[in-house]
């Protein structure tokens, strides 16, 4: 693949997973990524899964969530709360194109990182910053997780919640996160672009919060026309449109259908049911008929699919002209033909050498898929970066031993 941000350099100070998946993607396009982390353990997501805060994991020895949002990248330690560790990050940031970062306003004001504070250090540089809500408003120093942020607060959840149900949904790890994460290394990558063609750099904020609001766009469009909430309507409730809908097969498996011209795609789904006849039934001869007449023609549907399995239905639906899709769980999405041949999953390893698979960034060059390096051991590029910042080794032993470096 082109290494289309080959040649910039990312300094991220940042932690868990919703900033750093953002630098993951601009490594795996090709940019230099150093994470910054702390001396005393670095980036808490370290812990996540090998420290057993979550259960999600049955493979003590791959920490996924780590190797998600920080494959690719340089590890350094510094202790940035003293003056020295402070001023090498400075020396550090005078190298960047970019400092990323999820520190709220009111944390990098007291680490003296503001934007001044910054720039003081590099005036040409990009600031990109992930927040739970955004930099202003009266949460704005209130950190977020996506699923309370992204999800629930940005109103998503009821997108995927059952009609009547009060129990929001709860989606899978870090589904927010990385959507976030995509859209801010977008807004980094667009700084870029701008600072080329004009040589000002900007300052690029993406929030948890707006980018929920983002993907909940439509809806939130038509509740705020018609001043309702967004609601999804009862499972059992048979749509407008009955070739926009999903149908139980007799195995227990749902098709789902997105023919949004009814009318063109109804007379070749009547073939692919057995009732041809129904194509020209007076019922549903046009798309406003079929419209008027949804609920008998969804009713036919429904007891259509529930005669027969899923392999039947595929191959029944083969030459099918409409969209439509099986409603797959996530090793049948990985395992997808799209999925292979685009390449959408690639291989990995661990740095101890296990292998793992993960999704790559969604973003391909070249007609190539980005293949992701794996995430770096804790300060395992200390030394070198440092090298490179004309340190020579007695000074770095120096920082070592006084704990400004790990």
């Amino acid at each position: 693949m082109t290494g289309v941000l080959s040649g910039v350099r990312v300094v991220e100070l940042a932690s868990w997973t919703y900033v750093p998946s953002a630098g993951a993607a601009l490594a795996d396009w090709g940019a230099d990524v150093i994470k910054v982390e702390d001396v005393k353990g670095g980036d808490p997501g370290r812990a996540l899964v090998i420290g057993g805060f979550t259960r999600q994991n049955a493979r003590a020895d791959v920490d996924f969530i780590l190797e998600i949002g920080n494959r690719g990248k340089r590890s350094i330690a510094i202790d940035i709360k003293s003056d020295t560790g402070r001023q090498y990050l400075g020396r550090l940031l005078a190298t960047a194109d970019v400092f990323l970062t999820n520190w709220l306003p009111a944390v990098l004001e007291r680490a003296r990182l503001t934007v001044e504070d910054i720039r003081a250090f590099n005036p040409n540089i990009i600031i990109a910053r992930g927040t739970g809500t955004g930099v202003r408003g009266p949460d704005a120093n209130k950190g977020g997780f996506d699923a309370a942020t992204y999800l629930s607060r940005g109103g998503v959840s009821y997108t995927m919640t059952p009609f009547g149900t009060e129990t929001p949904a709860v989606q899978g790890p870090g589904f927010g996160d990385l959507q976030g994460g995509i859209t801010l290394a977008g807004g980094v990558c667009a700084a870029l672009f701008h600072r080329e063609r004009t040589g000002e750099p900007t300052i690029v904020d993406v929030s948890l919060f707006g980018t929920g609001l983002w993907a909940m766009g439509q809806a939130v469009a038509l509740s705020l026309l018609t001043d309702t909430p967004w609601g999804g309507p009862p499972a059992d409730r048979l749509r407008a449109n009955p070739l926009s809908a999903n149908y139980l097969t007799k195995d227990g498996r749902w098709l789902a259908f997105t023919c949004l011209q009814a009318g063109k795609y109804w007379p070749h789904m009547c073939e692919v049911i057995e009732r041809p006849e129904l194509a020209t039934d007076p019922r549903f001869a046009d798309h406003e008929s079929l419209m008027s007449n949804s609920a008998a023609a969804g009713e036919i549907l429904r007891d259509a699919f529930s005669a027969r399995t899923l392999d039947e239905w595929r191959e029944r639906l083969a030459n099918f002209i409409g969209q439509w899709t099986v409603v797959q769980h996530t090793l049948e999405a990985a395992a997808d033909p799209q999925s292979v041949a685009n390449g959408y999953i690639q291989e990995c390893k661990t740095a101890a050498g296990v292998p793992l698979r993960l999704a790559a960034a969604p973003v391909q060059f070249d007609e190539e898929p980005p293949v992701p390096q794996r995430a770096p051991e804790f300060n395992e590029h200390g030394d070198s970066i440092l090298s490179d910042l004309g340190l020579d080794w007695d000074t770095i032993i120096d920082l070592k031993v006084r704990g400004i470096l790990a």
